[in-house]
Order: structure tokens, then C-alpha cells, then sequence
């Protein structure tokens, strides 16, 4: 659905369907490889510091067994039986831990490529897909049925399209907030923010989490730690009041509890996928319930109250 416009309009300019979802398909692969480039290159650079900050972890590591000490009446001594037996515990499962990791990196790259050709086929066959939806309904709900087609297409696309435009310019605003704050690495920490970001409510605050316990890693002082929380409400506020209703729109009315349940239901169904397609497939499905009348009670319960605003780059279709 993000890419029926593209290939739409290439489709306009005399290709044919064939070649032009290759070139989307070639976009799309552009564009993840371009994100992983810069994300492989911002941790090279971030590699260079594991070592000063895995040595400030372990001064942080001692610090928190003298508390514990100090604190509980848990001597060191007893600390370190109790890690070295959870190590040897540990020891016996790595074996079985690397082939797990061998197996989920070799299922990684199959299920990509799968994807990579579903998407091209989906935007091959769409309009055998539309038509085979149609003859599924009676004559005289055909209009109906294509008005729900062509309304759930536009709603995922500009999400879709909305959502990818908002974490650029979270990467700006994280970019420059995290280095004022004086956070090392701070495009690295920006970028995977920014990424984050896909997934609502949880991705922004794994984020934060994963950044200010690098801050601390590295030495950070507490007013760099407040700093970067700080830079974070900030950019919430400013992304929930200013940039989704612009750039974003509320293309996909849903209330937050049924956003939390689908983010849940997606991801046992899908893993982090899911997550990701959980918004969109739950607002394709409150437009269905919002035009046929006995679903309706269902899309008003999914729904909120707010009127619907168009996004600022919204463009008629």
C-alpha cells in the first residue's frame, strides 16, 4: 500500500506493472540499506568506546555490590558465589544459544527476501486482488466494496508515508537535542530513536531507556541524565502536538487502549512486524466497520471522538 503510488504513477509514464514494482521493490531496498549503512557506520564509530564505557560499567557494577553490601548485609563474597553460580548455569546453554543465534540469522535473511517478493507480487497482481474481492460481494454492494478498498488503501498509505517523513525529523530534533546535551555518539543514539519510533507508545521510551543507560555507561554525570530525559519530554511534546498533527495526521482514529491491544496482539502474531503493521490493519478494519451498519457498534468502540484533521502534505488522490 505504500508503494501503489509510486508505482502508479511509473505505470503512468508507459512502464509496465512488471518493471515498475521492481523499481519499488528496488526503492525499498535502497531505502533499508541506506538505514542499516548509516546505522553500521554510526556504530563503528560507537565501537570505539565499548571498552571506556565496559570499564566504567564495571566501576558502576562494584559500586552497586558495596551498596548491596553495605546495605542488605550481603557480603561481596556471597555476591560472587551466587554470580558464579548463575555463570555456570549459564555456561551449559551457549552452545544451544549460538545455534539459536545461527538459526534466527539465516531465518532473518529467508523471511526478507520472502518479503521483498511478496510485496512485489501484491503490487503485480493488486488489481486481480481488488477484482477477486469484488466478485465477492453482491452486485449491488460493489460500490460500497470499492469505496471501503480505495479508502483503506489511502489511510495505510498515508500513514505509512507520514510515519516515515516523522522519524526523519525526530532524527533532527533527537540529533541535536542529545548533542547539546553533550551525549557522546549522539546521531547513533538519534538514529536508532528515531527508528524506534515505528512502534508507538513502546519504541520512544526504549529509546530513552537504551540512551540514558549508555549516558551512564559512559560516565555521565546526573545533570546529563536529566538532560537527556529532558530532551525527550520535549521532543514528545513537540512531536505529539505539533509534528503528528502536520505531518501525520489522524489517518488511523483509534482510541489508546485498542492501539496497546493491537501493539500486544501483533507482536505474538508477528514479532516486531506485527508491532508495526498492527495500526494500520486496525485501521483498515474500523473503516470496514464504519461502512457496513452492523459493524459499526465495533468501529465506534475502536474509535475516538476526535474530529478527523488532514496531515499538512495530505494530497488528493
Amino acid at each position: 500500500m505504500l508503494f501503489t503510488g509510486i508505482v502508479q504513477n511509473l505505470e503512468r509514464r508507459t512502464l509496465n506493472r512488471s518493471l515498475s514494482s521492481l523499481i519499488a521493490i528496488l526503492i525499498l531496498l535502497c531505502g533499508i540499506l541506506l538505514i542499516m549503512g548509516l546505522f553500521i557506520w554510526r556504530l563503528s564509530n560507537f565501537s570505539g568506546n565499548i571498552t571506556e564505557m565496559k570499564d566504567r560499567a564495571l566501576d558502576l557494577l562494584e559500586n552497586l555490590k558495596t551498596w548491596i553490601a553495605e546495605t542488605f548485609a550481603f557480603s561481596s563474597e556471597k555476591q560472587e558465589q551466587l554470580i558464579k553460580q548463575q555463570g555456570s548455569q549459564s555456561s551449559n546453554r551457549t552452545g544451544n544459544m549460538l545455534i539459536s543465534f545461527a538459526n534466527s540469522t539465516v531465518s532473518v535473511m529467508v523471511n526478507t527476501i520472502l518479503v521483498l517478493v511478496y510485496t512485489y507480487l501484491f503490487l503485480y497482481y493488486r488489481n486481480r486482488i481488488k477484482q477477486f474481492i469484488l466478485k465477492l460481494v453482491p452486485s449491488d454492494k460493489e460500490l460500497k466494496a470499492k469505496k471501503i478498498i480505495e479508502e483503506a488503501t489511502q489511510v495505510s498509505r498515508h500513514y505509512l508515508t507520514g510515519l516515515a517523513m516523522m522519524i526523519v525529523i525526530l532524527w533532527i530534533l533527537y540529533g541535536i537535542g542529545f548533542t547539546l546535551v553533550g551525549v557522546e555518539n549522539a546521531v547513533f543514539f538519534a538514529v536508532l530513536c528515531g527508528i524506534l519510533e515505528i512502534v508507538p507508545f513502546i519504541g520512544n521510551i526504549t529509546g530513552t531507556s537504551i540512551t540514558v543507560l549508555a549516558v551512564v555507561a559512559q560516565g555521565g554525570q546526573t545533570s546529563q541524565i536529566l538532560g537527556v530525559i529532558g530532551v525527550y519530554l520535549l521532543i514528545q511534546f513537540i512531536q505529539t502536538y505539533i509534528i503528528e498533527p502536520l505531518v501525520v495526521g489522524d489517518q488511523v482514529n483509534i482510541n489508546p487502549l485498542f492501539t496497546i491491544m493491537a501493539l500486544v496482539a501483533g507482536e505474538s502474531i508477528w514479532g516486531i512486524a506485527g508491532m508495526v503493521l498492527a495500526i494500520p490493519m486496525l485501521g483498515i478494519f474500523k473503516i470496514i466497520c464504519d461502512h457496513i451498519p452492523s459493524l459499526q457498534p465495533y468501529g465506534y468502540l475502536i474509535g475516538t471522538d476526535k474530529k478527523k484533521r488532514k496531515k499538512l502534505f495530505h494530497k488528493k488522490d
